[in-house]
């Protein structure tokens, strides 16, 4: 039998936290309502479901607007449309892009955990040169629920072959930080909307970035994750 990792292992969420994807989802979601007759979709409409996966979003818009489209559907319709958008440009947060590139230096074991599809997810890293560094994946479509459930994030450190509580979770919306907790696994928490901040599903963070992407140190995060003694304590919660 192969000895464990040495050291913790990395699961990253992909939306809103390795990339700036949201606004792509948003304009495919507002494309396909459109679609099916329900004109103004909104970004603020659109940010109710950052942090949940896409069946789980299409089953609530589909029940709001009374759709007639199956789920299965609406599902493939949305995939493709947000296919199109996501190969045809996804940022990369920079400080996150260095944090990856740490972690893989120091032969940290690595995986994204993500409510997308399996093939949303393949591009979007493909897109932005992620894809040699994450090779290991799992979509909230391989089980059985998706955030706050803490399936995606217990399948992936059964992928990599570590406990649960060796796991830290980087998460930027109150869902994904819920299902980390229910995981047993520490959590870097970055809100992608500013008004989640004060959510009480990051209250459990170990280390929370309250400003979002532009309070995030790669360098911070690297050490707090191996325990460097020069890392930041936990946050002091209100």
């Amino acid at each position: 039998m192969s000895s464990l990792p040495a050291g913790p292992a990395v699961v990253f969420d992909l939306d809103g936290t390795l990339v700036d994807s949201e606004p792509n989802y948003y304009e495919a979601g507002r494309r396909l309502l459109a679609a099916h007759g329900v004109p103004g979709f909104t970004w603020e409409q659109h940010t109710r479901f950052i942090g949940i996966g896409t069946r789980e979003t299409l089953e609530i818009l589909r029940r709001e607007h009374g759709l007639d489209a199956s789920l299965d559907t609406l599902l493939a319709e949305k995939n493709r449309l947000y296919l199109e958008l996501a190969r045809s440009g996804t940022e990369v947060f920079p400080e996150m892009r260095k944090l990856v590139e740490l972690l893989h230096a120091a032969g940290l074991p690595m995986a994204v955990a993500s409510g997308s599809s399996r093939a949303a997810i393949d591009a979007v890293l493909g897109a932005t040169s992620l894809d040699a560094l994450l090779p290991l994946r799992v979509s909230a479509e391989e089980v059985a629920h998706g955030k706050p459930e803490p399936d995606v994030f217990l399948e992936a450190a059964r992928r990599l072959g570590v406990p649960a509580s060796t796991c830290v979770v980087l998460e930027d919306a109150p869902p994904g930080a819920e299902a980390a907790r229910r995981a047993g696994m520490r959590c870097v928490a970055v809100p992608y909307v500013p008004d989640t901040a004060t959510d009480p599903a990051f209250a459990h963070a170990g280390l929370f970035f309250p400003g979002g992407q532009r309070d995030v140190d790669a360098q911070k995060v690297y050490d707090w994750i191996t325990g460097s003694p020069v890392a930041p304590g936990p946050p002091s919660q209100q």
